[in-house]
């Protein structure tokens, strides 16, 4: 491998962004924190690194396997690399907000760095945009959280949206009533992640029925919902399975049109979550597009309030919304008038300005990818070679 080669070698799960991605990826994260701003949530920008101490505490304790640490040379105490930035809106409304009026509707954007990628999701560095609401925890909160995702990635042009709900404190509070050890624990825990309704029966005992009953009411959210409604459950798993209900009811009241399924044992990538909790897909897209759902807010590790919020990933973002029409490109002769160019950029071209004379300025306007050519008499398409 030659040394340039070297050089443009990232690690695994790394990348360059490159135009025209790099361009789309900071205007379609402006658009969102627009529609998120319409709707109240103001913008906070907490640091790429904090004390590890702060940022692995609290709402963040569940990241630790997956962020990257250093030692400060200034401060000698270890810091880590944010891998969600979640946590981080959740210390700023603990502490430098704890003041600030409840509820409190903050947004975020920024780049986040994890250890590891995951199966579904291989890049280890990637752009996050998201809202939180704090400090309401009425069924109206949930649904806002939801249904602002999805107004917001409808304004992008995304179509063929999914909303799949969940909650994962509804198999918790059934496991917590059984007499297991830890490991028949992990393995019933296992068999629901898999959906296998026979290793469920084999390993619940007398909760096999409404274990399976959960794995039953999966699927469109119709459906789904009367099935759940329908279950015997233990008075701390029917609290969950009806807060479920009432946030779906709620979605769709405001949102009849919206695809929606549920998942009542799903909790992958919501440990550290306590109430439902989201993940939003479209239709031909690899990937989710975001997640979100309700936790406790924590500060010191003393939970102080519940949150609700969202997270969107913007490399899903690009490869689902649509690409934009080209870019309406002209090719600036050497020596014309700059009062020309300001009128053009003004009329919405990027007008590219030669640097010197051209033997063939059509033929440089190709080479630079222009779609048109300036001249005194207007301007002049640029055909492709043939």
């Amino acid at each position: 491998m030659n040394d340039i080669s070297n050089k443009a070698l990232l690690p695994a799960g790394l990348q360059d962004l490159l135009p025209p991605d790099a361009a789309r990826e900071a205007e379609l994260g402006a658009r969102l924190l627009a529609s998120f701003l319409s709707h109240g949530y103001e913008r906070v920008k907490p640091p790429f690194i904090e004390f590890e101490d702060s940022l692995l505490s609290g709402t963040g304790a569940g990241l630790a396997e997956s962020s990257f640490r250093l030692m400060d040379p200034v401060s000698r105490r270890m810091m880590a690399l944010r891998s969600d930035m979640t946590p981080q809106v959740a210390r700023i409304a603990g502490t430098r907000l704890a003041r600030a009026p409840r509820p409190l509707r903050l947004s975020y954007g920024g780049d986040i760095l994890r250890v590891e990628g995951s199966e579904l999701r291989p890049e280890r560095q990637f752009a996050q945009v998201g809202f939180e609401l704090i400090g309401a925890t009425s069924p109206h909160a949930d649904a806002e959280i939801v249904l602002l995702a999805v107004e917001a990635l409808a304004q992008l042009g995304l179509e063929n949206l999914t909303v799949d709900l969940s909650a994962p404190t509804l198999v918790t509070a059934i496991l917590d009533g059984l007499d297991l050890d830890g490991e028949s624990r992990t393995a019933l825990r296992a068999a629901l992640d898999r959906k296998d309704g026979a290793g469920v029966a084999a390993l619940a005992g007398a909760a096999a029925g409404p274990l399976n009953g959960l794995l039953s009411a999966t699927g469109v959210a119709g459906p789904a919902l009367d099935a759940l409604a329908d279950l015997d459950l233990p008075d701390a798993a029917r609290t969950a399975a009806d807060s479920l209900g009432d946030v779906a009811r709620l979605i769709l009241q405001a949102s009849p049109d919206l695809s929606m399924t549920i998942d009542p044992v799903e909790r992958r990538g919501f440990e550290y979550q306590t109430g439902v909790s989201f993940t939003l897909f479209a239709a031909g897209v690899r990937g989710e597009l975001g997640r979100g759902g309700r936790y406790p807010l924590a500060t010191g590790g003393v939970q102080t309030e519940d949150a609700a919020g969202c997270t969107l990933y913007m490399d899903s973002l690009l490869r689902a919304v649509p690409p934009p029409a080209a870019d309406k490109r002209v090719f600036l002769p050497h020596g014309m008038a700059s009062n020309a160019a300001r009128q053009l950029r003004a009329e919405g071209w990027i007008a590219i300005a030669a640097l010197g004379p051209s033997d063939d300025d059509a033929a440089e306007a190709r080479r630079l990818g222009c779609s048109h050519l300036y001249a005194e008499s207007g301007l002049i398409e640029i055909q492709p070679e043939e």
